[in-house]
């Protein structure tokens, strides 16, 4: 039962959303312009069969793979060096406060005319989106780090290395799990625009285009529900499961385990 109760208000939010779009498919009643929710899903199920849409959901998934942890290590590890270094702390927020108001796929000319087309300006944009939030999540944590833990850990001669593994590390961890979700989510978005203006020939973002470009609403919409299922995915049950578990006392004192 409580595994039922967990998923209703996923599948409720799911029946909601297709519905309105049926709903409205039947009212514009033009399915050149917005395909009903049964085209489009028997297109998905056609699509799995599909080699060059399967390659290209997994050239998406590898570019996630290689700029979301990258940028994830980066901004807990500066966020860290921040709680031992007040100077650092400071250069490190107003870098973060100037950066972080650009968008993030305004940096795809500049990094295409620098690494050119491709996997490397698309990953380096990924990093950069998801850098921010994790930086300055663990940075607001190493900051609220309980200042009775770090000055007995002075009374001790524990070194700055030392406050850092056994002080700020540990009380940041909480904040770090909940900015890779913020991150993933920064990541993701990037990752699909990007590869849309990006100069890519494959992925979700590159297929979505294409399809807009040569008027297949039926290829845009199916794009449109990969792309939003497998963010979902990711976040609720991937993410999500892993925060709960690495973060299992926070929970048990609510039951929802």
């Amino acid at each position: 039962m409580r595994s039922i109760r967990k998923v209703l208000p996923y599948l409720a939010a799911i029946g909601s959303l297709l519905a309105v779009w049926q709903i409205y498919s039947w009212i514009l009643n033009k399915p050149f312009l917005l395909p009903g929710v049964p085209e489009v899903l028997g297109r998905l199920v056609r699509s799995f069969s599909d080699a060059d849409f399967m390659n290209g959901v997994k050239d998406s998934l590898v570019r996630l793979a290689l700029g979301y942890p990258l940028a994830c290590a980066l901004g807990a590890i500066l966020g860290l060096l921040a709680g031992v270094s007040r100077s650092f702390a400071v250069y490190l927020r107003g870098l973060i406060s100037i950066l972080q108001s650009i968008p993030p796929i305004t940096w795809v000319p500049f990094f295409v005319i620098l690494l050119g087309y491709g996997n490397a300006t698309i990953v380096t944009v990924i990093t950069i989106a998801s850098f921010f939030p994790m930086a300055l999540s663990v940075l607001n944590a190493t900051e609220g780090v309980n200042r009775t833990h770090l000055e007995l850990a002075k009374v001790f001669g524990a070194s700055k290395r030392q406050q850092l593994i056994k002080v700020f590390a540990p009380e940041s961890f909480p904040s770090f799990i909940t900015g890779a979700q913020v991150a993933f989510g920064n990541a993701w978005r990037s990752l699909i625009a990007a590869e849309m203006v990006g100069g890519a020939t494959s992925g979700l973002g590159y297929y979505s285009s294409w399809r807009g470009e040569v008027a297949d609403m039926a290829g845009v919409m199916l794009s449109i529900v990969v792309i939003g299922t497998i963010a979902s995915i990711i976040d609720n049950f991937v993410l999500e499961k892993l925060k709960r578990r690495l973060l299992r006392y926070r929970y048990v004192m609510g039951g929802d385990q």
